[in-house]
């Protein structure tokens, strides 16, 4: 009989997602509910004595007469139900396998002999670790020093992949409770939901309704007596925790800081409280109409300016982490309706800096311009100018009057021989060799 291998293959004992501990009977017993049929299919060491003819009190203990050290795996104190059991075989053939490691079925469906549901089978999120790497990305597959058999303490585990969220969590002046208090994992399931986005395991408000009783007098008072429990909690609080009292993104709207609600909405005791008295941008520019009129005086609009929900397509009418109260980082907010563009840069292996940055605004305006592509200055060559020195390293002639051989219509300036985002070739040119690109022009020196 061949011995059980030293090493583990994946092996799953997350058997059900941490619940909220504020979280609702309803929440917990759905918990429960999910958990009942991995419980139920787990195989039993007995059934494999039998499939395999083991002898009396050989399953499990045979495999350590080999394994030894192995002994020092299952003196952890959180173990895995197979390796608790002496089980081995629940997870590793005795005889041979096709697999590595002695591993009874493909390596990627071990853990879903007796966990098949910890992913939801329709989910709305998956949690790429599971998707890409398998159980064992978080899991040990057979003991660890950490509940649950995680490879680190939760919090650990996370910021191995979450670093900034976990860091700044960690710092903020105002940190969630339930974050602080009880991990990730009363918000969020580790696996996959079939809730929400970003492996909620329910999406706002009824994730935060949990904890949170909007028939509380300190609450109702706090949100100006505005029925706030149909409406995104995250649209104006972080999370995770803010520098900002209530848990505020930290850049706030001056009427939300103000409490002045009314000045954008209905009044909270009207019929339809949350309705804003008029749509974007016609409400946005109450406030801001010399930013308007400077937008409309341009040759060329944005077209989200115009069109949709206007202002706040890219903004956000309450809160935001980030500056001019984008909805997102200014990479993320441009790739939703550019997405080939920002999908083409990523692809790219030389990167203009500042798109590589994800700061879009730093040669287009995000609103509107006279020049084409939303330059923020309508001569390129100045444009290009602000961060290069041209002059310091070519003297080929540019500007209004060196016209392109390739077109007369054209003057040649920075872009007639550099890509303005990425290419996969060095100095973001659009061949391979400098010499192949000059001699698009200088056809005379064509080999």
């Amino acid at each position: 009989m061949i011995p059980a291998p030293r090493v583990a293959a994946l092996a799953l004992l997350f058997l059900a997602p941490l619940v909220s501990l504020a979280a609702e009977p309803a929440v917990k017993a759905e918990a429960k509910a999910r958990a009942k049929p991995a419980q139920e299919s787990t195989p039993n060491a007995a059934g494999a004595a039998a499939k395999y003819k083991l002898r009396p009190g050989a399953s499990g203990q045979i495999c350590l007469d080999c394994h030894g050290d192995f002994q020092l795996v299952v003196a952890k104190p959180f173990l895995h139900t197979p390796v608790k059991t002496r089980n081995c075989v629940a997870c590793h053939s005795p005889h041979a396998s096709d697999h590595g490691k002695l591993l009874a079925v493909e390596p990627a469906k071990v853990c879903y002999q007796c966990h098949a549901k910890i992913v939801p089978a329709a989910p709305k999120s998956t949690h790429r670790p599971v998707a890409e790497k398998g159980c064992t990305a978080c899991h040990d597959a057979h003991a660890s020093q950490n509940k649950f058999v995680l490879l680190k303490p939760e919090g650990e585990l996370c910021a191995s992949c979450h670093k900034p969220v976990v860091e700044a969590a960690a710092k903020a002046r105002y940190p969630h409770r339930p974050l602080a208090q009880t991990g990730c994992t009363t918000c969020h399931d580790p696996h996959g939901s079939d809730k929400a986005d970003h492996l909620l395991k329910a999406a706002p408000p009824d994730l935060c309704l949990a904890c949170h009783k909007t028939s509380a007098p300190i609450f109702a008072k706090a949100h100006l007596n505005y029925p706030v429990g149909k409406a995104d909690c995250t649209s104006c609080h972080d999370p995770h925790g803010s520098s900002q009292r209530g848990m505020l993104y930290d850049k706030v709207h001056p009427p939300v800081a103000k409490l002045m609600c009314a000045q954008c909405h209905e009044a909270a005791t009207s019929p339809n409280p949350l309705a804003t008295k008029a749509e974007a941008p016609g409400l946005c520019r109450s406030c801001h109409a010399s930013m308007l009129t400077a937008m409309l005086d341009k040759n060329r609009v944005h077209q989200p300016v115009l069109e949709g929900k206007s202002c706040l397509t890219c903004h956000s009418p309450h809160a935001s982490k980030e500056a001019a109260l984008l909805r997102s980082s200014p990479a993320k907010v441009c790739g939703n309706c550019h997405a080939d563009t920002i999908a083409k840069n990523d692809r790219a292996l030389e990167r203009h800096a500042p798109v590589d940055a994800g700061e879009c605004g730093s040669c287009h305006d995000p609103h509107s311009a006279s020049s084409s592509f939303l330059f923020v200055n309508d001569d390129r060559i100045a444009l290009c100018a602000t961060c290069h020195d041209w002059t310091a390293h070519s003297t080929h002639p540019i500007g209004a009057k060196a016209i392109d051989p390739r077109n007369k219509n054209l003057s040649l300036d920075c872009l007639s021989c550099h890509r303005a985002h990425g290419t996969e070739h060095k100095k973001l040119l659009p061949y391979a060799t400098q010499t192949e690109m000059c001699v698009k022009c200088h056809e005379a020196y064509t080999r």
